[in-house]
C-alpha cells in the first residue's frame, strides 16, 4: 500500500515538474517603424525577454518608415539576420513595418504562432488623429489582420525613462499572460516627457501635429518645389488622449480595425442611389 502511495505521490510531482518545465512559451513578436538599429526596441525587447515563460521574436525594418501607417511595400523583401556582439538579435525585414509584422507572424509563426505582438517603443508620440498616419500604429494594426493582439508603445522624443516605458508595456503583458488578451484590439500607449501624473485611458482625438504648413523652396519651369514644416498645437478636447497626453498622462487608448461609421449605414441606403442603367 505504501509502495502505491508512494508511485501516486512521484506521478503528481513528476506531473507537476513536467507542466513547469515544459510549459509552452508566451511567444511575443516585438516589431517598430523606426527601423532595427533603435535602441529603444532593443531595451524594450530585453525588458520583455526578463518575464517568466517569454520568448521573444524581433522582426523589423531594415530602416526608418516612419509615418508609413499600415501600407505594405508589395515587391520582394530582403531579410538579414542582425546580430549584436555576436549574439543574434533580430530581422532586418526591407520593407515597411507592416511587412515586418506579416513576415514574423507568415514565416517565423508559420509552425509556432505569436500569442502578441508588441510595435515600439516609437520616438515620438502617436497620439489622435497622428495614429492613422503611423508606422508604428500600422504594424500593430497588421497583428488584427491575423487574429492576434497588439500592444503600440510611443513616447516622447526627449526627457523619457525609456526603462521606465518598457516596464510599463511588461505590466501590460504579464496580465495578458495572467487573464488574456482582449480580442480585436490594439492598446496604443503614449508616454509623455517630465513627471508623470497618472495614467488615463482615453478614446482617440485631436492632433497635436499641424502638417499643412508648406512654403514654396524654388520653381523652375514645371516644376515647383514645397518645403513642409510642421506645427505644434494644443488640443483642447479634454476627453482626448492628445489633451491627457500634453497634461503629462501616460495615456492607454484601444483601437480597432474597422473603421466603419454604423450610424450611417441607413442613412446612406436611403438615399436611393442607383446604377446609371437602373430605371
Amino acid at each position: 500500500m505504501k509502495a502505491i502511495q508512494r508511485l501516486i505521490l512521484l506521478s503528481i510531482l513528476f506531473s507537476s515538474l513536467s507542466n513547469t518545465t515544459f510549459a509552452q512559451k508566451y511567444r511575443i513578436l516585438i516589431s517598430n517603424d523606426d527601423g532595427i538599429e533603435s535602441p529603444l526596441l532593443k531595451t524594450l525587447s530585453e525588458e520583455i525577454a526578463k518575464l517568466p515563460n517569454v520568448e521573444v521574436v524581433i522582426a523589423a525594418p531594415a530602416e526608418n518608415q516612419s509615418g508609413s501607417s499600415q501600407s505594405t511595400d508589395g515587391r520582394e523583401l530582403t531579410v538579414e539576420k542582425i546580430f549584436n556582439n555576436d549574439q543574434f538579435f533580430g530581422y532586418a525585414v526591407s520593407g515597411r513595418p507592416a511587412d515586418a509584422v506579416q513576415f514574423g507572424i507568415r514565416v517565423l509563426g508559420k509552425d509556432n504562432p505569436f500569442d502578441l505582438v508588441i510595435s515600439g517603443i516609437n520616438r515620438g508620440a502617436n497620439v489622435g488623429d497622428i495614429s492613422h498616419q503611423s508606422g508604428t500604429i500600422g504594424a500593430a494594426m497588421e497583428a488584427l489582420l491575423y487574429n492576434i493582439a497588439a500592444i503600440a508603445v510611443s513616447q516622447e522624443v526627449r526627457g523619457v525613462n525609456t526603462q521606465a516605458s518598457a516596464l510599463f508595456i511588461a505590466q501590460l503583458v504579464r496580465k495578458y499572460q495572467k487573464d488574456g488578451a482582449p480580442e480585436g484590439v490594439v492598446i496604443s500607449v503614449n508616454i509623455p516627457a517630465g513627471e508623470l501624473k497618472g495614467i488615463a485611458v482615453r478614446p482617440m482625438g485631436d492632433a497635436y501635429l499641424d502638417m499643412g504648413n508648406y512654403t514654396l523652396k524654388s520653381e523652375t519651369g514645371n516644376n515647383m518645389v514645397y518645403t513642409q514644416r510642421l506645427g505644434l498645437s494644443r488640443s483642447k478636447d479634454e476627453a482626448s488622449d492628445t489633451y491627457a497626453y500634453q497634461q503629462g498622462f501616460i495615456t492607454v487608448t484601444p483601437l480597432k480595425f474597422d473603421w466603419t461609421a454604423y450610424e450611417m449605414i441607413e442613412t446612406i441606403s436611403a438615399w436611393d442611389l442607383k446604377l446609371k442603367n437602373d430605371n
